[in-house]
């Protein structure tokens, strides 16, 4: 795609997400946002197939959004990885509540067994700050399963928030179940060597991890270190 019909895809969406703002995905129709662009809606098409390919674009603009004001709030804080998680929970949930109409696209319209593609980075996102966790021994349970969990609750959290009329709504039902469930899945300081098993080995395991995923790799054959894995997840309960 040249830069030219990059930039005008790029204007539509700015137009679309200014009409989602305003109305909801209600207002988001073909004719609406061909009229407020000021191009034609075969133009319109040409650039997204139709309406769903627009509201997929719309949001992964919308995460786009998201991703880019979280990493600037969490280079700001210390270099803490159970921090940066209570932190990422509430600029998660600050997110939302600014921008409903558009966490309701990126998180409210997902279907049984599909992610949308433009929610991976931030899927990665949170594996990341999780598996820094792990590395500095401040982790109960593996990555994947306190992913979930954080996921889950987060994501629960600011649709319900979402849900509730402004004049009445309670911040500190997330602030009390981000304590919980960050709780659930952390230790409170890095444990001393030999002192937790199980936060030891999930380290080793995230140290491994990495090493297989960025680094020159480790001296072991395949199935040993798939093996050597279990054996630590198992140490890990």
């Amino acid at each position: 795609m040249n830069e030219g019909r990059r930039a005008a895809r790029r204007q539509v969406l700015q137009v679309a997400a200014e009409l989602l703002e305003e109305g909801g995905s209600e207002a988001v129709s073909t004719r609406a946002v061909a009229a407020a662009a000021g191009i034609t809606a075969p133009a319109l098409y040409r650039m997204f197939d139709d309406k769903d390919g627009l509201l997929a674009e719309l949001a992964a603009y919308g995460f786009e959004r998201y991703l880019a004001e979280k990493r600037e709030a969490l280079a700001l804080t210390p270099d803490d990885p159970v921090a940066d998680l209570y932190r990422g929970w509430d600029l998660h949930v600050d997110f939302g509540l600014r921008h409903p109409a558009f966490y309701m696209l990126m998180y409210g319209t997902v279907r049984p067994g599909q992610r949308p593609p433009a929610a991976d980075e931030a899927h990665a996102l949170l594996v990341e700050l999780l598996s820094r966790a792990a590395d500095a021994g401040r982790l109960r349970v593996p990555v994947e399963q306190a992913t979930r969990v954080i996921h889950a609750a987060t994501t629960g959290a600011t649709l319900a928030l979402i849900g509730e009329e402004p004049s009445v709504r309670d911040l500190t039902t997330s602030a009390r179940l981000r304590d919980t469930v960050i709780a659930s899945v952390t230790t409170d300081s890095p444990a001393p060597p030999g002192s937790d098993l199980a936060s030891r080995a999930l380290a080793l395991d995230a140290a491994l991890e990495t090493a297989l995923t960025t680094g020159p790799g480790v001296p072991l054959r395949d199935t040993e270190t798939a093996l050597l894995r279990d054996w630590l997840q198992r140490l890990a309960g």
